[in-house]
């Protein structure tokens, strides 16, 4: 068998030089903690534990509550303006927020920071948090070609990252093969039996399908937002096999791979790292969405969207010791309007790739969080981001991923203080009737106070 593998840059940011004193429930996050999770879900009695609230929970931001007093002078202004912004109308009267000091793990500043309200694409930090503890942050998906009775049949390995290149690389083999065993004619099948027939999440409409997310299959070809991804990627790849001059004869079918087929051809993706980096860079749904089930399946749980909120509870609480006080989370991007988790929470899940201890496995969070003004990314200027007399002071400084569906905009981040101190904030506003580029603009404002450029 051939085997090909994609590959994309390196992550660059660490803040660095932060010190926590938050002990998780267990230390590490490596293959000896996956197979310890699959375990653990695997008794009933521990997966009725994930719904009730974690012992971490119920207060008013994480951490220990600063004093006045103990603020230094930077801190003190900081949270006085934060004080008056967050009533700003732009926002609304439902918004909540919180400012967490890095390194002394002591909330600065919060506002209604327990209220659980919808995160909007803020719930993809919990997926790529759980994804990279359960896979690990160099797993590769696999997507195979195998050959029996006449027929190549394109196997999806859950790669959402999957081009028409890596299924040339797939085809040029296979066609090789063919032609060495004297055969130039075939039928092709796709098998995306890896996950269940797709259904909508809780909170989700049908209207989302297939420009908002398409319906989540482990087979899918440069992001195609269609309705049936793998018929699309096995047609894609009938074209590639006819560039080698092999004959596919009737339509692209559905079927699931016999045990005596024999492999022909492999591809795999590039690490999970990078792939979280591009998820949230670009707030991409599809690509969430296939990483919560491939987590549920590493975790020994169904590819559902149950297995793998199931498997983000476990994580966050049992590994991290994070709050789940009204955690409710029932997709894998935000698309969900039944979703509610707290700003608390939100900035809990931030400060864990920051951490030394964890760098390694979630330093990606860090690194594939959009910055302020950076083109390209979700708080590029073509979304109008960080570009009012306030906040454009903050650009470059400002490391946060955004979260908007209709009544719900957040934003979620790090950025050094006027005193030098790395903060960890979360932003996040139900219901508000101002224009959603207004409301944009007073997030940013909020963030750019926080950073202490805007005073």
């Amino acid at each position: 068998m051939t085997e090909t593998a994609a590959t994309t840059p390196e992550n660059t940011f660490s803040p660095g030089g932060r010190r926590r004193h938050r002990k998780p429930r267990q230390n590490g996050a490596g293959t000896g903690f996956r197979r310890a999770l699959v375990l653990a879900l695997a008794v009933p009695a521990a997966s009725g534990a994930l719904a009730g609230p974690s012992a971490f929970a119920a207060q008013e931001g994480v951490g220990t509550t600063a004093k006045t007093h103990d603020l230094d002078a930077d801190e003190q202004q900081m949270a006085k303006s934060l004080k008056t912004r967050i009533l700003d109308q732009r926002l609304g009267s439902n918004v909540s927020g919180v400012v967490l000091d890095a390194d002394s793990n002591t909330t600065v500043w919060g506002h209604h920071a327990s209220t659980a309200l919808m995160p909007a694409s803020n719930a993809k930090l919990a997926t790529s948090t759980a994804a990279l503890t359960v896979l690990g942050p160099q797993h590769r998906f696999t997507t195979k070609v195998v050959y029996g009775h006449g027929t190549l049949t394109l196997v999806g390995g859950g790669d959402r990252t999957l081009t028409t290149a890596g299924l040339a690389e797939l085809a040029k083999t296979a066609s090789a093969g063919l032609k060495a065993a004297g055969r130039t004619t075939v039928k092709v099948t796709v098998d995306d039996s890896l996950f269940p027939e797709p259904t909508l999440a809780k909170g989700w409409s049908d209207g989302y399908y297939p420009d908002t997310v398409a319906p989540v299959r482990a087979l899918v070809v440069d992001g195609h937002g269609v309705q049936d991804t793998s018929i699309d990627a096995g047609q894609v790849f009938v074209k590639q096999l006819a560039v080698h001059g092999v004959t596919v004869t009737g339509e692209v079918t559905r079927a699931t791979a016999r045990p005596t087929d024999v492999p022909v051809a492999q591809h795999k993706s590039a690490p999970l790292s990078n792939i979280v980096h591009t998820m949230l860079k670009h707030s991409d749904n599809d690509i969430a969405e296939t990483l919560l089930r491939m987590t549920a399946l590493g975790a020994g749980r169904p590819a559902s969207f149950e297995g793998g909120t199931e498997v983000v509870r476990h994580v966050l609480s049992r590994v991290y010791g994070v709050s789940l006080h009204n955690f409710k989370l029932y997709d894998g991007s935000g698309l969900s309007r039944a979703d509610r988790i707290p700003a608390a929470t939100l900035a809990q899940i931030l400060e864990l790739p920051a951490q030394p201890r964890y760098a390694h496995t979630l330093g990606s969070v860090l690194d594939g969080l959009p910055v302020s003004g950076e083109a390209g990314s979700t708080l590029g200027p073509e979304y109008g981001r960080f570009d009012d007399a306030n906040s454009k002071c903050a650009v470059g400084k400002v490391h946060a991923k955004t979260g908007t569906l209709t009544g719900a905009i957040a934003l979620s981040g790090l950025t050094q203080g006027k005193d030098g101190k790395w903060k960890v904030f979360s932003f996040v506003e139900n219901g508000a009737t101002a224009d959603p580029n207004a409301v944009k603009d007073a997030m940013d404002d909020l963030a750019a106070t926080v950073n202490g450029c805007y005073l």
